[in-house]
Order: structure tokens, then C-alpha cells, then sequence
């Protein structure tokens, strides 16, 4: 018996003793991670290879640690054994998603130069993301499954040491198979959006935020980008004023324009009432063809945020042609860059041009010459990406591809500006803005959104939606600024102010149940979009004003954390956007 017991002790403490090796060399590995990501950052691909072998390296040895006889003698121990397994699989996961997942990611980094992928006049080198997609595709597949098996162990038998950094794990898993899903995704798709196989032509929109539209703003300067084997050109322009009126009207499905109006389909200008951007481009396809003959694949849609984003990599631009014959002697600057081109496109243009038609003429020019920077290659390959993903984290850069199979991978992320399918996450809200003034108010208007979880009622969760509008236009705005700004009235709003519907998604299945204007209820149009609800409500403010509208929606049945969308205007996002809060219940 005494052996048995010595044997038993000496068996314990050697499980103690690589239960400390696994979790040294876990950590090991671990902290070299934001090395690698600095590294990555910094295109340093040769150390970066080296610090992948260091962390494959240190979670081997936890791996063959947790793999040994002794330690898997221990899963089959009541209680001890969901823990020593749990060890087990986190090494394993962790070696897999190290050498199977990291690795060949690095490799693939590695062979990538960005300076030549990027669309120029002179063409992209494309064939080494082609080459590079298997691998990702394959290293996507490796730590998707080493996420599911994560997932799939029980945390309730196991130690809070382990069952914490386990969730942790999880977790932090979990984003990385979403993103390596996405690169494997894009790898697929990418060349033949660059015009791998064949010339391609994409609508481009610029959608101006100084006149809401759900989407951003009112579409304004339009382009036909095209791209032949990475080669970037900008053809034809104009406005979507030159468009005119659909008759018959494009065809839009019978909610949306019951929520929208009949306009969706009219104007150019209205395509973007609705949030749904995969309606709107191709309706804005559908008007383009009817007016050109000309049917693009695709529609894109940026605005003077975003524009401001790839000057930072581009560079100033210098403002030529018909737009510099405009500028001279209005005060409006020859040279454009990220610090003044929102303020001279959004505000500027309207107080120093007091022509329309002049308005559009800058306006195309600035967007040449900014293509034209980019397709000359002087745009900076780093701070380039790193513009457009900040732009297309807040929705102001929005792709639609007519190409149905491009166009189910892009509908799985919010590039797509989709308001249902795979890009919504289940406790999805939107908040968005269409202007009703007629003019270029929204400019002035600063805006908040932010979610209130309210007390449970029923058994079900109560989200409360709250916007704040204000007017910052000055008192003496209907005098002080042009009639072109204020719409002089035209639309039925007196000068200076702003009136704007707002329009407010709830999750899939839940219901708006009241609308609140400054605290008292009000009425408000309800409506279903596809199994979200929508209420819509309308406000006026004066110069100087500020109102307060909530929405709340009950009967919800997602119990995960909400997260909300709202149109893209002037201000930063993170102004805009508050931090959800919880009302107390008692």
C-alpha cells in the first residue's frame, strides 16, 4: 500500500510539474503575439517568419507536454480528468492554429507586396494573391476547426483557472477564424474583382452627407471605374442630376417603397432612402443603364470622409481644370487635402459657388484628381489599406457586385451595407437619417445614438433606441446662408432649419412598441423590413435646437450584446456612437 501511495504522490506532483511547462510555454507564446502583429505592421515579413517558428516552437512542447502517457492517464479521473483534458486541447489548439494556421498566414504575408498589388495605371500583380488563396483557404479551415473544438468542451466541470482562460481562448479564437474566413474569402474573389478575367466597370457614388440619405448622403458626383488586370482608370463622369427621372419607375420591391416611397426607383438621388445598399445599387445599375446603355458590374459608393481617409495616403491633390477656372476668386482653396477637403466639399463649395452646375463641376474634378493619385501609384500601399478599412468600419465605403457569386461572399460582411442576411449579427440595430429640408442642412446637424437595455418585461428583453439631434447653424441661418443650403423653404421647412426622418431597425422578430419625442410618446409609422421592425418619425429643428427621440423595441429573443448601425455623416463616428447603457430595475 505505502508503494501505491508513493507512486500516487510522485505521480501528482509530476503532473503538477508539466502543468507548469504547458502553462510557461503557453504564455511564452502568447506574449510574442503582439511582436508578430507589430511586425506584420510594419511589413517586416523575414522577422516575422522568425517570431512564428519561436511561438510554433513553444507550443509544441506544450503540446507533446500535455500529450504524454502519464498526463493522459489522468483524463479518465473523476473531476481531475475534465480539467487535464481541457489542458490537453487548448495545447493541441494551440500548436494547430500555430503551425497549421499562423504559419503558412506569415508565408502567404510574406509573398505578398502590396506596393504592386494595389490597382494602378500600370496594372497590379495579382497572380501572386491567386496563389496565395489555397493556402489561406486551408489555414482558415485548420483554426476554424480548432475553434469548434474549443468551443465544444464543457466549462461548468471544469476549475475557474482553467475554465477562464479557456473562455478566453475562445473567444479570441473565434475573431481569428472570422478573420482568416474573410482573407480566404477575398483571396477567392479579389482577382476577378480587379478585372483578372476580363475588363470590369463598377459605378462609383459619392454620396454627399450634407443632405442625409439612409446610407450616408444624397448621391452626387458619379464615375465609371475601370479596372482591367489591376489597371485603374476613371471614365466616364457626371452627376446624378444628369440621370433624370425613371419612367417607368425601376422596379424596387413593395416593402421598401411602401416604407421609402415610390421615389426609390424615380430619382438617382433617392435610390439610398433605404438602408439596404444591395437595393440600392442595383437600382442605381438600373438607372445608369437605361440612361447610357451601359451596364456596369458593380456599384461603389464613398464619401468625402472616406475621400478625406485616401488623401492621407495619397497626398495633397491639386485641384485643376474646369474646378480651378470655378475657384479663382471665390476663396476656396487650389489644393486639397485630408484636413479641408469634407469642409470644402460639404460646406465651402455651397457658401463660395452658387451654381449647381458649378457645384458638380468641383466636385468631379476633386474625385478625378484623387483617382488620378491613385492610379498613378503616389498613394502610400500602408496608409492606403489602412483608409479604406477605417472607412469601411464605419459604412462610408459600400461594394455590390452583379456577379452573383462575388456578391454572396461581400453579402457575409458589412462592406455590403445589406439590413438582413449573413452580415447582421442577431441583436442588430440601425439608426438612419433621410433629410426632408431639400438642401444641405445636415451639415450643421450633430447627432448621438446610443441603446438603452431596458428591465426585462415578460420573459423578453426591452432595448431602448435614443438619437439626439441638434442644429448648430447659426441663429441667423435663414439669412446668412445661401438658399441653395437652407432650401429656401421649398419643401414646406422654413430656412435654417432642419428636418430630417429618422428611421430606426430593431432586431430579427421583435417589435417597436412606442416612439418618445423629448420624453412624452408620440405617434410614429411602424413597419416591418423583411423579420426586422421599423419605426420612422419625423422631426423639425430650428437653429439652435436639439430633440430627443427613443424608440423602444420588445419581444426580443436574441440574449446576446446589441450593437447598433448609423448612417455615416460628417462627425467621427465615435462621437456619435455612445456606449450602451443598462436602465436599473427595481
Amino acid at each position: 500500500m505505502s508503494v501505491l501511495v508513493i507512486l500516487i504522490a510522485a505521480w501528482a506532483v509530476w503532473l503538477g510539474a508539466k502543468a507548469m511547462v504547458v502553462r510557461d510555454e503557453l504564455n511564452a507564446a502568447t506574449q510574442l503575439v503582439p511582436q508578430l502583429k507589430r511586425e506584420l505592421a510594419s511589413s517586416d515579413a523575414q522577422a516575422a517568419e522568425q517570431t512564428t517558428k519561436l511561438i510554433a516552437a513553444h507550443t509544441s512542447v506544450a503540446k507533446e507536454t500535455a500529450g504524454q502517457p502519464l498526463w493522459t492517464l489522468a483524463s479518465v479521473l473523476p473531476w481531475l480528468g475534465a480539467n487535464t483534458s481541457a489542458v490537453a486541447e487548448v495545447a493541441r489548439t494551440a500548436d494547430d492554429v500555430a503551425q497549421l494556421g499562423l504559419t503558412p498566414l506569415v508565408k502567404v504575408y510574406g509573398s505578398l507586396n502590396w506596393d504592386t498589388l494595389l490597382p494602378s495605371s500600370n496594372g497590379s500583380d495579382i497572380a501572386p494573391l491567386q496563389a496565395a488563396s489555397p493556402r489561406l483557404s486551408s489555414a482558415a479551415h485548420a483554426v476554424r476547426a480548432s475553434s469548434q473544438r474549443l468551443s465544444a468542451i464543457d466549462k461548468d466541470q471544469l476549475l475557474p483557472q482553467i475554465a477562464q482562460p479557456l473562455s478566453t481562448a475562445t473567444s479570441e479564437l473565434n475573431q481569428a477564424t472570422g478573420a482568416l474566413d474573410a482573407a480566404a474569402r477575398a483571396s477567392n474573389i479579389l482577382p476577378a474583382l480587379l478585372g483578372s478575367q476580363g475588363t470590369r466597370n463598377y459605378l462609383l457614388i459619392i454620396q454627399n452627407n450634407a443632405e442625409s440619405r439612409a446610407s450616408g448622403g444624397i448621391p452626387g458626383a458619379l464615375a465609371v471605374l475601370t479596372v482591367d488586370a489591376g489597371r485603374l482608370s476613371l471614365a466616364a463622369q457626371s452627376s446624378a442630376g444628369d440621370v433624370g427621372v425613371m419612367s417607368p419607375l425601376i422596379s424596387v420591391d413593395a416593402v421598401q417603397q411602401q416604407i421609402y416611397s415610390r421615389r426609390l426607383g424615380k430619382f438617382m438621388q433617392d435610390v439610398n432612402l433605404t438602408p439596404d445598399f444591395p437595393t440600392s445599387a442595383s437600382t442605381a445599375q438600373a438607372m445608369w443603364e437605361r440612361k447610357t446603355g451601359q451596364r456596369v458590374d458593380g456599384v461603389i459608393s464613398i464619401d468625402p470622409v472616406a475621400l478625406s481617409y485616401i488623401l492621407q495616403a495619397t497626398g495633397p491633390i491639386q485641384v485643376a481644370g474646369t474646378a480651378q477656372a470655378v475657384l479663382s476668386g471665390l476663396g476656396l482653396p487650389d489644393e486639397l487635402n485630408d484636413q479641408n477637403v469634407v469642409h470644402s466639399l460639404l460646406s465651402d463649395v455651397y457658401l463660395k459657388i452658387p451654381q449647381p452646375e458649378l457645384q458638380d463641376a468641383y466636385f468631379a474634378a476633386v474625385a478625378r484628381e484623387i483617382f488620378v493619385a491613385l492610379s498613378d501609384g503616389k498613394a502610400d500601399s500602408k496608409r492606403l489599406m489602412s483608409g479604406i478599412t477605417r472607412a469601411t468600419d464605419e459604412g462610408r465605403v459600400l461594394v455590390w457586385s452583379d456577379h452573383i457569386t462575388e456578391q454572396s461572399v461581400i453579402a457575409q460582411y458589412a462592406l455590403s451595407g445589406a439590413v438582413d442576411g449573413p452580415s447582421i449579427s442577431p441583436a442588430q440595430f440601425g439608426v438612419y437619417f433621410n433629410d426632408g429640408t431639400g438642401a444641405k442642412m445636415d451639415y450643421y446637424v450633430k447627432r448621438t445614438v446610443q441603446l438603452i437595455k431596458e428591465c426585462p418585461r415578460d420573459g423578453y428583453e426591452e432595448t431602448t433606441v435614443r438619437i439626439t439631434s441638434t442644429n448648430t447653424a447659426p441663429a441667423d441661418a435663414a439669412t446668412s446662408l445661401p438658399a441653395y443650403v437652407t432650401g429656401d423653404g421649398n419643401f414646406g421647412v422654413p430656412p435654417g432649419s432642419v428636418q430630417t426622418n429618422i428611421v430606426s431597425y430593431g432586431p430579427a422578430q421583435a417589435h417597436v412598441e412606442t416612439a418618445k419625442l423629448d420624453g412624452q410618446k408620440t405617434e410614429f409609422a411602424p413597419y416591418f423590413h423583411g423579420n426586422r421592425p421599423v419605426g420612422v418619425l419625423a422631426i423639425r429643428l430650428a437653429p439652435g435646437e436639439s430633440k430627443t427621440v427613443d424608440f423602444t423595441f420588445g419581444k426580443i429573443v436574441q440574449h446576446t450584446e446589441p450593437n447598433v448601425v448609423v448612417t455615416p455623416t460628417v462627425q467621427d463616428v465615435k462621437d456619435v456612437t455612445l456606449p450602451t447603457e443598462t436602465a436599473p430595475c427595481g
